[in-house]
């Protein structure tokens, strides 16, 4: 898994899943990471900037980037080291500044697939706090129908 390509996002192990943080450069991902660490009882660092992704037995594992295993951006204090994850299942994908955000999101909005493992997905609007939305998320379930 150490050869497999990585991706520009962020991973947060929260409980017994982790969150994969996606968005362009400066959307947040990082700071997204960094709420969660100071926010709720277990939570853990997987990966900051650049993380692996695999698919194994129908789900989708992640890992830190070995250069930057540890490491984390924090704004205005530069990259801090603390304790990580080595490795954690993904249970939800969530995408920063997406432009498919709505108010009511509906259809595959609320989905995505990496390397064939689909997930359930939180997509954040450009100008949204992203903590507020997934603390709600975590906390509630949806509304029957």
């Amino acid at each position: 898994m150490n050869d497999a390509p990585t991706i520009h996002a962020s991973a947060v192990l929260v409980g017994a899943k982790a969150a994969l943080i996606r968005g362009p450069a400066g959307s947040g991902k990082s700071q997204l990471a960094w709420q969660l660490l100071g926010t709720l009882p277990f939570v853990r660092l997987v990966a900051d900037d650049r993380a692996h992704l695999q698919a194994h037995a129908g789900r989708l594992l992640v890992r830190p980037a070995a250069p930057l295993a540890g490491l984390i951006e924090v704004r205005g204090l530069g990259i801090r080291r603390l304790a990580y994850e080595p490795l954690a299942t993904v249970g939800l994908v969530i995408d920063l500044a997406a432009a498919d955000a709505n108010r009511f999101p509906g259809g595959t909005a609320g989905r995505a697939t990496l390397e064939g493992v689909s997930l359930p997905r939180l997509a954040v609007a450009p100008d949204q706090d992203a903590l507020p939305l997934l603390l709600a998320f975590l906390g509630t379930s949806p509304a029957a129908d």
